[in-house]
């Protein structure tokens, strides 16, 4: 009986927290905005640093036509780590262990979408995940999903890298 009612117990402060709170916390700040240029040089995938995880994230736009497309802000553990446009990416390094990312449009044209998951890094690893806007006359949708490596090395090799800074 003890055990139950110590259930019921967490179950409802869990259910307590607001969870849009909770989800948002992988975010960065709210009025935070980026600019991206794209370096078209040569890329490969590197190597994590030691005893560190890195993570690729990759904006596959699905066309080369990307007037006025958005901007898709990139969050990790509550700070924005970086921006992609268009077809780019760019990497971040990690300590191991648990990570909640947060994948957000910042765009005036397009609704607030964003995107989140959370997942555990291992040191040593290197791990690619791929936004993409899927649009249509009724439905905008941004999608953040882990890929496997050998498309995330694809897409590397054909996509230029997001060099991005924060705009003031």
């Amino acid at each position: 009986m003890k055990i139950a009612i110590i259930a019921l117990l967490f179950a409802a402060s869990a259910l307590a927290q607001d969870p849009s709170t909770l989800a948002t916390a992988a975010c960065g700040q709210t009025n935070a905005a980026f600019k991206v240029k794209l370096d078209d040089t040569e890329h490969t995938v590197a190597l994590p640093e030691a005893g560190k995880a890195l993570i690729y994230f990759i904006h596959d736009a699905g066309t080369s036509a990307v007037f006025a497309y958005p901007t898709t802000k990139l969050g990790v553990d509550g700070a924005w780590v970086g921006a992609n446009h268009s077809n780019s990416y760019f990497a971040v390094s990690v300590e191991p262990g648990e990570h909640h990312v947060c994948a957000r449009l910042q765009s005036s044209l397009v609704d607030d979408r964003s995107e989140f998951v959370h997942f555990t890094a291992q040191a040593g690893k290197t791990y690619f995940y791929r936004t993409r806007l899927v649009m249509s006359r009724t439905v905008e949708l941004l999608e953040l999903e882990q890929i496997d490596s050998d498309q995330g090395r694809y897409l590397i090799s054909v996509y230029p890298l997001s060099v991005w800074k924060a705009k003031k």
